[in-house]
């Protein structure tokens, strides 16, 4: 029986290799399937979207190219389109960011229904554009395009408890909310899961928080904060002006558990802390920029860093107008100079011009040598100034030249007349002298030759 064992031992040794092999192979698979899987899971989600909103003008989609890299000069019209390429170097992950840039005339808000619906509204984040180069109509602005978003929210369909589940993870989000850290990656990274997040003291919101919660992500951009130096220079800007300013944004935000970032694509300020905090929202990228309130053209608040007593700060420093201000009486509107668009004037022809001059001063000494005119059978004893004056000649009382070159001597005036008279008839003689000219008339004899001349073109 011994020699039976010892082959059967063989054999059922190599019965367990096989056995082994088998299982070493099913479980190489379900490594690399697992692999797969949670690689699956970790990769980058596409179908993100970024809806821009704003006024003509306020450089929404000049600020979304340069985050693209790309230098936008083109005017879009009704809803733009573009993308950014999002990069996770941890995993060398790579996808793309849906980016709509929705014109500033309100009659294109139709088209929001291209770029957001039911099922693609847990994946938005909305951006209001203000500009400060106008900061009157900040406002305004904002107050316009988030109701222009509500109102298209709340005609989409969707479920009730879907879109109660979207606010309750925009408040969580806003309660949670804790001081990064110090490090300060060179590019965004994917933020690794942390322990004690369950542990972290959540503060109920303030009564002007989330009053208006959207269920999506929303930041609040200002665009062209180099314009402050021009405020200052020519609409006579303070310190207190700037934060009046900031301190109705931030209430905003509050109303709508925002982020405020202060930008300029000109001086190229917070264009990459711009883009970190959009993917950090999006993708759960590492972000370690704290809030920014120091300088006034370069504010950077996260979402759920503020509340009121912050926001009361900026109150004290105030003079002349008081917190609860309409913001239109301070921040007023300067007046609207009417520009007036010059005519563009063609200078007249000099001779054209020579002529109409000299005909003006012909007809004006008309009046008073009505005498000499009226008859011309009446001799010069009819004429009101005296006759018989020696030493002058005798000219024809029908010429109206005549009359400029013998003024009556009680006219006032007569005498510079004749002389204008006397330049202008210079002029012609020396410019129109060829034949066929305007003043190439038939020449009399007698004196003032070059009178009669133009008298002959204007008879």
């Amino acid at each position: 029986m011994a020699p039976v064992l010892e082959k059967q031992l063989p054999g059922a040794a190599g019965t367990g290799d096989k056995n082994n092999e088998e299982e070493e192979g099913q479980n190489l698979w379900s490594s690399i399937l697992s692999e797969v899987s949670t690689r699956s899971s970790s990769k980058l989600p596409s179908g993100k979207n970024i809806l821009v909103f704003g006024e003509d003008g306020s450089g929404k989609t000049t600020l979304m190219a340069k985050l693209q890299g790309a230098d936008h000069n083109k005017k879009g019209r009704g809803l733009e389109y573009l993308y950014l390429n999002v990069h996770d170097e941890d995993r060398d992950d790579l996808t793309r960011c849906n980016v709509w840039i929705l014109d500033g005339d309100l009659y294109h808000k139709g088209l929001l229904k291209f770029a957001v619906t039911a099922q693609s509204l847990p994946d938005c984040l909305a951006v209001f554009v203000a500009d400060m180069s106008r900061p009157w109509s900040i406002m305004e602005s904002l107050q316009k395009w988030a109701s222009v978003l509500r109102d298209h929210v709340d005609k989409l369909k969707i479920l009730p408890e879907d879109m109660r589940e979207m606010e309750q993870n925009m408040v969580k989000a806003f309660q949670e909310y804790t001081e990064p850290e110090d490090a300060t990656p060179s590019s965004p990274q994917r933020r690794a899961p942390t322990g004690g997040e369950d542990e972290a003291i959540v503060l109920p919101l303030g009564d002007n928080t989330l009053t208006h919660n959207l269920g999506i992500p929303v930041l609040i951009v200002c665009t062209k904060c180099d314009a402050v130096g021009v405020l200052e220079k020519e609409h006579d800007y303070r310190e207190e002006h700037f934060d009046f300013i900031q301190s109705y944004i931030r209430r905003f935000c509050l109303q709508y558990g925002a982020g405020l970032i202060y930008t300029s694509v000109k001086e190229e300020k917070n264009l990459d802390l711009f883009y970190k905090y959009i993917v950090h929202k999006m993708y759960d990228f590492q972000f370690s920029t704290p809030a920014l309130v120091v300088e006034k053209d370069a504010v950077f608040i996260p979402a759920g860093w503020d509340n009121e007593k912050k926001i009361g700060i900026l109150h004290e420093n105030f003079t002349t107008v008081r917190p609860e201000d309409p913001f239109e009486d301070f921040i007023t509107k300067p007046p609207v100079r009417k520009l007036v668009h010059d005519k563009e004037i063609n200078a007249e022809d000099e001779q054209v011009f020579l002529m109409k001059q000299q005909s003006l001063l012909a007809k004006q000494p008309a009046t008073p040598t009505r005498g000499a005119t009226e008859s011309p059978g009446r001799t010069a004893s009819g004429s009101p100034r005296p006759a018989g004056r020696a030493g002058q000649p005798s000219v024809t009382s029908g010429s109206p030249m005549a009359a400029v070159k013998k003024p009556d001597p009680n006219m006032k005036g007569a005498a510079n007349e004749g002389v204008l008279a006397n330049f202008f008839n210079s002029l012609l003689s020396k410019k129109t002298g060829a034949p066929g000219s305007p003043g190439t008339g038939a020449v009399g004899a007698g004196v003032q030759g070059s009178a009669k001349k133009t008298e002959a073109g204007f008879d």
